[in-house]
């Protein structure tokens, strides 16, 4: 496509409004403990049924695009690192969005994503909430993985196939 075209060179010119702004307020109505450590970023506190997550927002105004990601609470030990990657390399096979991967300043899983918004007026607030909820509902669903390849011993295959098996009925 042709980048001299009427509509993508307003588009340029044109950057998207700062998602972050909408995101202050969805966290606030969840009554989520959050810092905005400027107008370009900001972490959330979410409690999971597995651990706590901290949710991590960048917002790149220069190309309308927001990076997210959300930190498990918990520490990859150096010796299980090389497992720790091929389970996400598995787990990523099973992912419509986003990505999991390591922080290494912290040593610790997280899920990815990124949202370019360049052209909108914004994000919507549906949008924004679809995107945490996937990001929860994944990090949740992978947590047992982690879990049984950190702390179990179990091969990376072994530690996806009985995190993702779904229980029918109720004990």
């Amino acid at each position: 496509m042709s980048d001299r075209t009427p509509e993508r060179l307003a588009a340029r010119e044109t950057p998207a409004a700062n998602p972050l702004d909408i995101l202050e307020q969805i966290v606030a109505a969840q009554e989520w403990a959050f810092e905005r450590r400027n107008t370009d970023e900001m972490a959330v506190e979410v409690k999971g049924k597995w651990c706590d997550y901290t949710f991590h927002f960048s917002w790149a105004s220069e190309i309308s695009a927001m990076h997210f990601f959300c930190a498990f609470d918990m520490k990859v030990p150096p010796a299980r690192r090389a497992q720790v990657h091929e389970l996400l390399a598995l787990a990523n096979e099973k992912l419509w969005l986003g990505h999991f991967g390591i922080w290494t300043e912290e040593n610790t899983p997280v899920f990815r994503h990124s949202v370019l918004l360049r052209g909108a007026r914004g994000a919507s607030a549906e949008s924004l909430e679809d995107m945490m909820d996937i990001a929860l509902t994944e990090c949740e669903r992978f947590y047992p993985a982690f879990q049984y390849v950190l702390w179990g011993g179990k091969r990376p295959a072994e530690a996806l196939e009985a995190a993702m098996l779904d229980c029918a009925g109720e004990a």
